[in-house]
């Protein structure tokens, strides 16, 4: 099946790919409610939107050098939706934390917030990636621009922030979160071509800004 000709295939592998977000996710509040989710449902809620949430993360970084690697480039129409679905899951993450853990209580989770370090990396990560699915429109991209795109290359900021989240929170096993930290390592050599081009493009803009500085 070739995605690349097929565009009218699309919005069908969007509504599959709505299924397979939506039914774990719904699947777990139902489980939930009706106390399935063993002796601690709390710490498994808010363990699984995490995790989702990350998940998803990585394999939106996942799209472009797959596109790349087969000569897909429909795939790139699924990116974005990807990422809002990182977005839903870590919001649900939250909201779990603030509903169960502190009980709405704004004062004590900002306290939480800046009293344990996993916490601050995983706010920083999540309020950096509201800002990139608030400037996700086609509209805004065509109005920022260049930018955009320098905007946006924060997300592998945030999937790094999301994976430190994950270790820094785990109590006792850490070999998931470093299976993570090998996965995202494994991603970023894929898109080495890509950081490269970037790295060389924040040394020249550098080079310019230093005599501009030099000379006041």
């Amino acid at each position: 099946m070739n995605l690349s000709t097929s565009k009218n295939r699309i919005p069908f592998f969007k509504a599959i790919l709505h299924v397979l977000f939506l039914y774990p996710l719904a699947n777990l509040y139902v489980g939930a409610f009706y106390d399935r989710l063993g002796a601690d449902p709390v710490e498994q809620v808010i363990h699984f939107t995490g995790m989702g949430a990350l998940n998803c993360l990585l394999i939106s970084l996942l799209v472009s050098p797959l596109a790349k690697l087969f000569k897909l480039s429909s795939l790139l129409h699924f990116r974005r939706m990807i990422g809002l679905y990182a977005f839903a899951y870590a919001l649900c993450h939250i909201l779990n934390f603030l509903f169960f853990e502190v009980q709405f209580d704004l004062i004590l989770f900002v306290e939480e917030i800046f009293k344990r370090p996993y916490i601050t990396v995983g706010m920083t990560a999540f309020s950096i990636l509201t800002a990139l699915v608030f400037t996700s429109t086609s509209k805004i991209r065509r109005k920022m621009k260049k930018n955009w795109q320098k905007l946006h290359n924060f997300t592998y900021l945030i999937a790094l922030l999301a994976v430190i989240h994950f270790y820094w929170s785990v109590k006792s096993d850490i070999t998931e979160p470093l299976i993570y930290f090998a996965l995202y390592g494994a991603l970023m050599v894929l898109r080495h071509d890509s950081l490269k081009l970037w790295s060389q493009r924040f040394r020249s803009r550098q080079r310019k800004m230093k005599p501009q500085a030099e000379g006041r």
